[in-house]
C-alpha cells in the first residue's frame, strides 16, 4: 500500500475517532443549517457528524426564531433521540431547558446559601401565586403574608423578596415563601422598637384590626393594644365606630413589657383633656344641650361635651314626682340642661332639666302648704339635692356614717 493511502486511511480513522457519541442530557453545540417548514431549526451538532432539530417551541425566552440565520451557532440540550438509526439518526434539541437548567443550578445553589430571590407575580390561582423564577414558582396563600389576605388578585405584577422552601429540578417543584421575609424584617423593627420604645412616649402607628376589647396599632415591627377604654374621653361601646384598619393615629406609651413583647397605648391621652377649661365652657347659670348617656336610680348621666358627662338628679328632672328616671327619659334623647354647679377638680357636673321649666300652678300652692313656716334657711339647705348644695350623695352618706360615729363614741 502506498505511502499515501496510508495517509487516508490514517486521517479517516482520526476523523471518526474523533466523533463524539451523543447522548440525551448531553450540551453541545449545535450550528444552524436551514430552517424547515414545521417551524423547526435543523442544526450540526459539531463535533458528532449528526444533525438535531430545535423546535420554535423550545427556543429560549431571549430567542426570536425569525432572527436567527444559518450559520449561528446556539448552545443546547438534547432531550431525546428521534429515529432508530443511531449512525444516521437525528435528536431533539432545546435551549429553553438548557437556559431553565442553568436557573436550577442557580437556585439550588442560593437556597444551599440561604440566599432570597425576587420573582415577579404572574399569575394568582386557587390556594396561592404563581411566579416566574426563571422557572415556574408557587407560593402557597399560607406563606404569602404574615396575616390573612383575602384578594390574592393584589399581588399580581407585583415583584416580591421570596424564601426558597423546597426545591426539586427533577420534579420541577419550587416552593417559595414571602411570609418568611416579612417575619424576619418585622422582628428586626421589633427589636430595633423595643430598643427605643418607653413609657410615656407619643408615637405615630397604623390601626392593624380591631376587637371587641380595643384596636391593635402597628408601630412599625409590633402591634400594640389600645383597650376600649383608651380610645376616647367619651363612652366608645365598639371600636370600630370610631377608628378603621388602616387609619393613622397618635398614640401614648402606657407601658412596655420586653419579657411578653407587650404594649400599652392611649389615644385618648393624645388629645386634649375635656374637663380643661370647664368652668369657661360649662358656667354655673349656663344652659347647654346634651345626649343622655346612661340611666340610673338616681339620676340621668348626660354629655354636655365629648367626654363630659354631668348628672341630673332624679330632683332635678322633674317638678313632679317620678319613680325613675326612664320614666321621663330616654338613653340617646337629645336634651337641654341648666349648670347646677361645676366643680373641675372631682369632674362633676350637677345638672338640672326642671330648672329650665315653669313651676305648675297647682304644685306650687300644694308645696306652699306642705312647707313648715319655721323651717330654717340652713335646714332647707341640709335636705336640698346634692346638685343645689354642690356635695355628692356619697359626701352626705359619709358625713351622716361619721356623725353616727361620733355619738356612738
Amino acid at each position: 500500500m502506498s505511502e499515501n493511502a496510508n495517509n487516508d486511511k490514517n486521517d479517516l480513522l482520526n476523523a471518526l475517532n474523533s466523533v463524539s457519541e451523543v447522548n440525551v442530557g448531553d450540551v453541545v453545540t449545535g450550528e444552524v443549517l436551514a430552517k424547515d417548514d414545521d417551524q423547526q431549526l435543523i442544526v450540526g451538532i459539531e463535533d458528532t457528524g449528526v444533525e438535531g432539530v430545535v423546535p420554535q417551541r423550545e427556543l429560549s425566552s431571549s430567542q426570536n426564531f425569525d432572527d436567527i440565520k444559518q450559520g449561528d451557532k446556539l448552545q443546547l440540550v438534547v432531550t431525546s433521540r428521534i429515529g432508530s438509526d443511531k449512525e444516521g439518526g437525528s435528536f431533539l434539541l432545546s435551549s429553553r431547558r438548557l437556559e431553565a437548567r442553568k436557573v436550577w443550578d442557580e437556585l439550588a445553589e442560593k437556597s444551599k446559601n440561604d440566599e432570597t430571590i425576587t420573582a415577579k407575580v404572574s399569575q394568582a390561582v386557587k390556594g396561592g401565586l404563581v411566579v416566574d423564577a426563571g422557572v415556574r414558582g408557587f407560593i402557597p396563600a399560607s406563606m404569602i403574608s404574615d396575616h390573612y389576605v383575602e384578594d390574592l388578585n393584589q399581588f399580581k405584577g407585583q415583584e416580591l423578596e421570596l424564601k426558597i422552601i423546597e426545591i426539586d429540578p427533577v420534579a420541577n417543584r419550587l416552593i417559595l415563601s414571602h411570609k418568611a421575609i416579612l417575619q424576619a424584617q418585622r422582628a428586626q423593627e421589633r427589636e430595633k422598637l423595643m430598643e427605643n420604645l418607653h413609657e410615656g412616649d407619643i408615637v405615630e402607628g397604623k390601626v392593624a384590626r380591631l376587637t371587641s376589647f380595643g384596636a391593635f396599632v402597628d408601630l412599625g415591627g409590633m402591634d400594640g393594644l389600645v383597650h376600649v377604654s383608651q380610645i376616647a374621653y367619651e363612652r366608645v361601646d365598639k371600636p370600630s365606630d370610631v377608628l378603621k384598619v388602616g387609619q393613622e393615629v397618635k398614640v401614648k406609651v402606657l407601658s412596655v413589657d420586653f419579657d411578653r413583647n407587650r404594649i400599652s397605648l392611649s389615644i385618648k391621652q393624645t388629645l386634649p383633656e375635656p374637663w380643661d377649661g370647664i368652668e369657661e365652657k360649662a358656667p354655673a347659670g349656663s344652659v347647654l344641650e346634651g345626649t343622655v348617656k346612661r340611666l340610673v336610680d338616681f339620676g340621668a348621666f348626660v354629655e354636655v361635651f365629648p367626654g363630659v358627662e354631668g348628672l341630673v338628679h332624679i330632683s332635678q328632672i322633674s317638678h313632679e314626682h317620678i319613680a325613675t328616671p326612664g320614666d321621663v327619659l330616654k338613653v340617646g334623647e337629645q336634651i337641654k340642661v341648666k349648670v347646677l354647679d361645676v366643680d373641675p377638680e372631682r369632674k362633676r357636673l350637677a345638672l338640672s332639666i326642671k330648672a329650665l321649666t315653669d313651676k305648675p300652678k297647682e304644685s306650687s300652692s300644694h308645696e306652699s302648704t306642705r312647707r313648715p313656716a319655721n323651717h330654717s334657711n340652713n335646714n332647707s339647705r341640709n335636705n336640698a339635692p346634692e346638685e343645689e348644695t354642690g356635695f355628692t350623695l356619697g359626701d352626705i352618706i359619709g358625713n351622716e356614717l361619721k356623725k353616727n360615729s361620733d355619738d356612738n363614741d
